[in-house]
């Protein structure tokens, strides 16, 4: 399921941060097109409306933002509600919300989607710690349980996170 999710999220890297890739009017973004699809008005999503969708998303972004990468280490200055999604042995992806809580870090263990990713995976740099604040026993005891994750936007990374350090490296546990 997170390949489904880097598929949703890829952009071209050949797309220009505030370039015209949408035709005029257009104004929804990946999330607005998925509100589409569970309200019923969208019966699939496809192209090239996931792309205008993507172009659109990242429109929004400043220009002095900055893109995440792999090995950014960064720490969050409040208290905020992030997203994380479970991994599962089976073609399954759980999750839900929760608080990351300030100061508590996370770090960008892999490759991004492209040069200006509209948003990015994360895990804690506390992984243990969190796991058993986030996700309920039932999940992580399962025998198909396989970890968890953040989705984060790259809005809310340069809005609720300090980069602390590049390329920062730290061996996967769970």
């Amino acid at each position: 399921m997170k390949a489904f999710f880097k598929k949703l999220f890829r952009q071209k890297s050949s797309t220009n941060i505030h370039g015209n890739e949408f035709p005029k009017g257009w104004n929804l973004t990946v999330n607005g097109l998925m509100n589409q699809l569970v309200s019923g008005k969208r019966k699939q999503i496809g192209d090239p409306e996931l792309s205008w969708a993507r172009a659109s998303e990242r429109s929004l972004i400043p220009t002095n933002y900055r893109f995440p990468s792999k090995g950014d280490l960064y720490k969050s200055k409040v208290n905020q509600t992030i997203d994380y999604l479970t991994a599962w042995s089976v073609p399954y992806t759980g999750g839900g919300t929760t608080t990351l809580y300030k100061d508590e870090k996370i770090w960008i263990d892999s490759e991004v989607s492209d040069d200006k990713p509209i948003s990015t995976y994360a895990l804690p740099v506390n992984y243990k710690e969190l796991e058993e604040r986030i996700v309920p026993l039932s999940e992580r005891t399962a025998l198909k349980y396989n970890g968890y994750y953040f989705h984060i936007s790259t809005k809310a990374i340069n809005e609720n996170f300090d980069l602390i350090q590049t390329d920062f490296e730290k061996e996967k546990y769970k």
